[in-house]
């Protein structure tokens, strides 16, 4: 009864707060590539909010992919799985996780996180590393690396392997092979974090020589509610020695860099971001980009360049005038929270494009997102529109949501798996022969 009520009254909230707002006036084609429409900003008494209602995979279901694919379920019965990350040996490692408490500060918070929690968005998170391992067929799990601080990056430089917490930079040691590790870790530096840890998830990508790590951080609010104070370290890039543990700033004015990857082509950086809620339906794109050392990217005194954010006090026109356009908008609310450049050759088709995981608007109608799609790259580009690789997440109804893409690794043989975090499971996608 008392889990009903939760979903009574989060459906009844809801479509309250849906009724704010008359919906998307935009067809969000328009918001892609990279030069997306920005229709005039909207304001409200408490924003709209729209989540589906989480409903688990029934037996026999799963998500549907494009032509010339299959998918299969490599495991399940996880507790939130956030990240993936093969090993050299291809066992596959996943980061199971959910946000650290953090104070209510806004009404909005409570609402959201009701309306949320009724989606399988909730819940507690393993706060541990699982093993996957396949044996003759078979996928066995393994408890890998338990009592962890809401985990979410993994990166494995020589025998060292690294993972980020909600608030800190971890390292242990590594045996290729073993199942489990039992050592503590040693914490290298610390991350933004605090009772206040508004973006918890910790992005990691270690340079192609090891020496470096980058860690996407982001902001502790949506445009600084909190205070500006809040925001120090925050919404931004950081680069990490990782002999010393001494850190900068490599890049800012990114809200919420969930995910990072070298361009295979090009070489450079480049990240997908979430971008800042709370002025409609259409607003504002999230995206993707190149990122370059010393960037600004806007946040929190404008968007898309110069579209200056006018509920951010004091302006600051300097930054605003210096802030760079992304290269690719991936339209509104999407949620990017997963990267993937393909390198390998079982899927040619999609060879050297990017794989994204769009883990689902919360405060859009119609709703946007839900899906893995893939993007094109020509000459260390984006180009043209994403295609669609696995739906099926989000029911043809918009009532109901099965699970939530956000990982993405490529294994050996060249498959792609993606961590579903509202599904508990881990699923793998690879040419249909």
């Amino acid at each position: 009864m008392k889990k009903l009520n939760t979903v009574l009254t989060a459906a009844v909230l809801s479509a309250l707060l849906a009724g704010c707002d008359n919906g998307s006036q935009l067809d969000p084609q328009k918001q892609i590539g990279p030069d997306p429409e920005l229709p005039q900003a909207k304001n409200f008494l408490m924003p709209p909010m729209q989540v589906p209602e989480g409903t688990a995979w029934k037996q026999g279901e799963m998500p549907k992919v494009a032509e010339g694919l299959k998918i299969e379920k490599i495991a399940e019965g996880l507790m939130h799985p956030r990240q993936v990350y093969v090993l050299p040996n291809n066992d596959i490692l996943v980061a199971e996780s959910n946000g650290p408490a953090k104070p209510t500060t806004r009404p909005k918070q409570l609402i959201m996180g009701i309306v949320q929690k009724s989606s399988g968005k909730g819940g507690a998170g393993g706060n541990r590393i699982t093993l996957l391992r396949n044996v003759d067929g078979q996928w066995q799990k393994h408890t890998f690396i338990e009592n962890l601080r809401s985990p979410f990056g993994i990166q494995l430089i020589g025998n060292t392997l690294w993972v980020a917490n909600a608030d800190s930079l971890v390292k242990f040691p590594y045996q290729e092979g073993q199942t489990e590790i039992r050592e503590p870790g040693v914490e290298v530096t610390e991350l933004p974090g605090g009772p206040l840890n508004h973006h918890w998830t910790k992005a990691l990508l270690a340079s192609p020589d090891g020496s470096k790590l980058y860690v996407g951080v982001g902001s502790n609010s949506n445009i600084t509610e909190n205070g500006i104070g809040a925001e120090y370290r925050r919404a931004a890039v950081l680069e990490v020695d990782a002999d010393s543990g001494a850190s900068r700033i490599y890049a800012g004015g990114l809200r919420n860099p969930t995910g990072l990857q070298w361009e295979p082509q090009s070489g450079k950086l480049w990240a997908i971001v979430n971008e800042r809620d709370e002025i409609g339906s259409d607003l504002v794109p999230d995206y993707m980009t190149s990122v370059q050392e010393n960037g600004f990217y806007g946040w929190p005194y404008s968007y898309f360049g110069q579209h200056v954010d006018s509920r951010v006090q004091p302006p600051r026109p300097d930054l605003v005038e210096k802030a760079i356009k992304p290269d690719y908008a991936l339209s509104s609310h999407v949620a990017p929270l997963g990267l993937l450049f393909y390198t390998g050759d079982n899927m040619p088709q999609y060879r050297g494009g990017a794989f994204i995981s769009e883990h689902g608007s919360w405060n859009r109608t119609p709703l946007n997102g839900y899906r893995v799609v893939w993007v094109k790259f020509e000459n260390g580009k984006p180009v043209g529109k994403p295609q669609p690789v696995v739906t099926g997440f989000l029911t043809d109804d918009q009532k109901q949501v099965r699970g939530l893409p956000v990982g993405l690794a490529m294994d050996k043989q060249g498959g792609v798996v993606i961590a579903d975090d509202a599904g508990d499971s881990v699923w793998r996608i690879s040419a249909a022969q």
